[in-house]
């Protein structure tokens, strides 16, 4: 019997890309595209994921992009603009869970440390769960198994007792390794369906 759902927040429960920022910087596509796969890269960013500093990561980046400077600043500095709001559908099954008092909610997410505190300021419904794990808190990241496992062993539950959803791929099969059944949340996914049909989801 499923007794606990895992949440991750980026990309299932809140819509986030770097190019809602970026789009509006760069004038030409080939630009844009190197500067989010080569530059501001997804390996860069999930180095502060993993704990690292946001001053540090900037020192670094632009010490060998020095003429991106000002873009690499605006990462961060503007960051909040890369936020294109929730996942309504997502967040409503998430409250509807939050209903059926047998179940646990449990969010676990890669997220820089420095940023977090304004998403618990912006979403409302980040208080519906029963804990948070956050990955720049902990120095410590999907997929690595340590990571679930820190979750597991705080709140003190079985990875078979439960469900992970999450729209990495990596992190799925990660989960899946722990025993833990998961669910590969992409936007063709219908999560509601998912859930009713393993019998989660009672409305």
């Amino acid at each position: 019997m499923v007794r606990n759902i895992v949440f991750d927040l980026g990309g299932v429960l809140i819509d986030w890309n770097p190019r809602y920022l970026f789009k509006n910087v760069f004038s030409k596509q080939d630009e844009l595209d190197f500067f989010l796969t080569e530059v501001c890269s997804f390996d860069w960013n999930e180095a502060q994921d993993a704990g690292r500093s946001i001053a540090d990561a900037n020192a670094a980046l632009i010490q060998v992009y020095p003429e991106y400077e000002h873009q690499i600043r605006m990462y961060y500095d503007q960051w909040t603009e890369m936020l294109g709001g929730v996942l309504e559908e997502n967040v409503k099954l998430l409250e509807d869970l939050k209903k059926q008092k047998k179940l646990n909610l449990y969010a676990l997410t890669n997220w820089s440390a420095e940023t977090f505190p304004e998403a618990c300021k912006r979403y409302d419904f980040l208080q519906l769960f029963d804990g948070i794990v956050v990955s720049g808190v902990e120095g410590i990241k999907k997929p690595d198994r340590a990571f679930f496992e820190l979750l597991f062993n705080r709140y003190n539950f079985e990875p078979s007792q439960s469900l992970f959803i999450d729209d990495n791929l990596r992190n799925v099969q990660s989960a899946l390794k722990l025993g833990m059944p998961s669910i590969h949340y992409t936007r063709d996914v219908d999560l509601a369906r998912e859930l009713k049909t393993r019998k989660i989801l009672l409305t």
